[in-house]
């Protein structure tokens, strides 16, 4: 079904795996295109309960865009239109992370790089190893961040940090990046695995439209005004306060029991 990626569904928890691993995991227009269809099908799967989305091997998530494919197309085309390049693949892309209405896990195994760096960050948890880097490396080509990356920067490490990030292109190592609030957890890659089996085990038998909900709500708080926002927790916990889980979450809480949550 996909060429560029490995699509493994087992007991709610989808994995999505970049596998071009001779090009450490670049973005070609094909592995951009199963990216987000894969992310689409999840969030249309009522099975799936939470995603992950990683790389093949263990030196690299994913080494950003595919400049050798890349300019190779231009040559044969006439010339580089970078803008339709993004508005027509990378932005579909990270709007279907950013819109699917369930969690997703970035497992971060190796270098995450240019537009690969601004796949990680559009992930809802970012896990990576101490020895995996992030680097908005598009300055050393003459170019600046793209596929969201100026959106989620300032937002993640504030102004200041996202134009020294920027403007450098240096390398931001696990540890660093979780201390300046890049990435979720870093961890030593031996202990990857099971930490991010333990977050996923979590959400795959969470309350999958609650946080749903709250995904959608707190992306639309980064633009909204108080009222907005008091409102839109209004219709939202509205629509969830007749929902399965609900009933259940409410229910257990009544009964001093654990609560077993369908997604529903």
């Amino acid at each position: 079904m996909y060429e560029n990626i490995l699509y493994e569904l087992a007991d709610g928890i989808c994995r999505i795996t970049l596998n071009r691993p001779s090009v450490y995991n670049a973005l070609s227009p094909g592995l951009i295109g199963d990216i987000t269809t894969a992310v689409e099908a999840a969030g249309a799967d009522d099975s799936v309960r939470v995603l992950v989305i990683t790389g093949t091997g263990d030196r690299a998530f994913c080494s950003g865009a595919d400049l050798k494919e890349g300019f190779a197309n231009a040559q044969s085309s006439g010339g580089m239109n970078l803008g339709e390049s993004l508005r027509a693949g990378y932005h579909p892309m990270i709007r279907a992370i950013r819109n699917i209405a369930k969690p997703v896990i970035g497992r971060i195994n190796g270098v995450a790089a240019g537009a690969g760096c601004s796949l990680a960050l559009a992930c809802d948890v970012v896990i990576c190893t101490d020895d995996a880097y992030f680097s908005q490396i598009f300055v050393n080509i003459g170019l600046m961040p793209d596929a969201g990356a100026t959106f989620f920067l300032p937002r993640l490490v504030g102004p200041q940090r996202a134009f020294e990030l920027s403007s450098t292109g240096r390398r931001v190592y696990g540890p660093e990046a979780a201390r300046i609030g890049l990435v979720s957890q870093s961890v030593p890659a031996a202990e990857l695995d099971a930490t991010v089996d333990q977050v996923v085990g979590y959400y795959a038998t969470a309350p999958t439209r609650a946080i749903g909900a709250m995904k959608k709500v707190l992306n639309e708080s980064l633009s909204s005004t108080l009222d907005q926002q008091l409102e839109q927790e209004a219709e939202n916990q509205d629509a969830l306060g007749r929902s399965a889980d609900a009933a259940e979450g409410i229910g257990s809480f009544l009964m001093k029991r654990k609560a077993n949550f369908s997604g529903k």
